[in-house]
């Protein structure tokens, strides 16, 4: 799932980029809300944390420029996602801004980071992109709960981005997805690799599936166009 977390403070910036990418979020960041905007106009975002107070363009603005976009135009990339505000107002009125202008949820700061991180499990339940409670392919299982993966009831030790490669490979099951489809999806924006790496990581699955018995076109290769599972 991917995250935009819009923030100016670079420490706090920093600090949720790090917890929710041990959670393996992809995360993207925004440091003032014309930056936001333009990353939701090109990326599409499973959750916005978007803090009001902004530079540029703040966060009530941004929120309702979003959920009037969305009206306008419900095929918008971002239409659904579920927008959680940060702020150090923590009045009757700032709350009543924050949902009004869309928001789903609303904490102020300072904040307990466990209990925002479960706000934001809530929040994604909630939407339309909530995680399935379990994902398979013929003997292949992945529990996206607990970034759990095993084929023919053995364990499959993946890294991080192995596991967000092969959930997404399930996930979309005989589509073909590129190699910068793969990258967008699973890589942030500011940590975007070459296409050589998704090879390379396709290459260590394909490897780790063979050695628990699964076919060798396991993942398949469509010359020209990308990789889809056989």
């Amino acid at each position: 799932m991917r995250i935009l977390v819009v923030e100016d403070d670079t420490q706090l910036a920093e600090v949720l980029t790090e917890a929710l990418s041990r959670r393996q979020y992809v995360v993207d960041v925004a440091k003032d809300g014309e930056m936001a905007w333009n990353s939701a106009e090109s990326m599409k975002y499973d959750l916005v944390v978007l803090d009001v107070t902004l530079p540029k363009l703040d966060g009530i603005k941004f929120c309702q420029r979003l959920r009037t976009s969305s009206t306008n135009n419900p095929a918008h990339r971002n239409s659904g996602a579920p927008v959680l505000m940060l702020t150090a107002r923590d009045t009757v009125a700032d709350k009543i801004a924050g949902l009004d202008a869309g928001a789903d949820d609303y904490v102020a700061k300072p904040f307990d980071l466990e209990e925002l991180m479960a706000r934001i499990r809530a929040l994604l339940r909630r939407g339309s992109c909530a995680s399935t409670v379990s994902l398979s392919w013929e003997k292949l299982y992945l529990n996206p709960s607990t970034f759990e993966a095993t084929y023919d009831g053995s364990p499959l030790s993946l890294t991080p981005k192995e596991y967000a490669i092969l959930e997404l490979l399930v996930a979309n099951g005989r589509r073909v997805l590129s190699r910068s489809s793969i990258i967008e999806q699973v890589w942030s924006v500011d940590d975007s690799p070459v296409e050589e790496t998704v090879r390379s990581h396709i290459r260590c699955l394909r490897q780790k599936l063979r050695t628990l018995g699964a076919p060798e076109n396991f993942i398949e290769t469509v010359h020209g166009l990308g990789y889809r599972l056989q």
